[in-house]
């Protein structure tokens, strides 16, 4: 039952990964600090990865879902 679990999570984080191949975050950082004057600066910071992350860990999920059918019949 728990490989079952495992396999359905993987592939729909595949599924996810594949449809969103990236990510964006914002940091803030302090660019100025003279006593009561402030200057921040807004940084962005993407994090992309391969749409073939998101098919390995779709298809890796589907052989764990079909190990654990054959193993219970």
């Amino acid at each position: 039952m728990k490989t079952k679990t495992i396999g359905l999570a993987m592939i729909i984080l595949g599924i996810v990964m594949l449809l969103y191949t990236s990510f964006n975050y914002v940091t803030t950082e302090n660019v100025v600090d003279i006593g009561p004057l402030q200057i921040n600066k807004e940084v962005n910071h993407p994090v992309k990865w391969s749409p073939i992350i998101g098919i390995i860990l779709a298809v890796g999920g589907v052989v764990l879902i079909v190990a654990s059918n054959k193993r219970e019949a």
